[in-house]
């Protein structure tokens, strides 16, 4: 089990160099070492992915497309959201090991199912609701 030196050592390593496995391993070593695991159910894993989505929204609410830029712009807000971010992100990994499914397969898969139903060339520019009549 990786300790909070260990992990250290990792910590610079970005996404070109981390794997869906090593974060689905960190969440869960962290989980485990609290003894939080009987708390992660799907259904409480659920409510913390939309409990924490809403965290990453309120950065951006009320907020126009220039001024939610702008959040970005600053490093501060952007860490803040990126903390958000994470969090849910965390839960997405934790309820991916809830569900007993390979992260990677089922993101794969989805997509090659977006690709069949909503073709580049229909839907460039446009959003999915605007469905083309037949």
């Amino acid at each position: 089990m990786p300790t909070e030196r260990t992990e250290a050592n990792r910590a610079d390593r970005g996404d070109d160099a981390t794997t869906v496995a090593e974060l689905r391993q960190l969440v869960e070593d962290f989980v485990a070492e609290r003894d939080w695991s009987r708390y992660h159910s799907p259904k409480n894993l659920a409510m913390s992915i939309a409990i924490e989505a809403a965290e990453l929204m309120e950065h951006f609410q009320w907020l126009d497309p220039a001024e939610a830029q702008a959040v970005v712009a600053d490093p501060t807000k952007r860490a803040a959201a990126a903390e958000e971010l994470a969090d849910v992100v965390g839960y997405c990994f934790a309820m991916s090991g809830a569900l007993g499914v390979d992260l990677s397969q089922t993101v794969r898969a989805k997509m090659r199912r977006n690709h069949e139903k909503y073709p580049a060339a229909v839907f460039r520019g446009k959003p999915s609701y605007e469905r083309p009549k037949d």
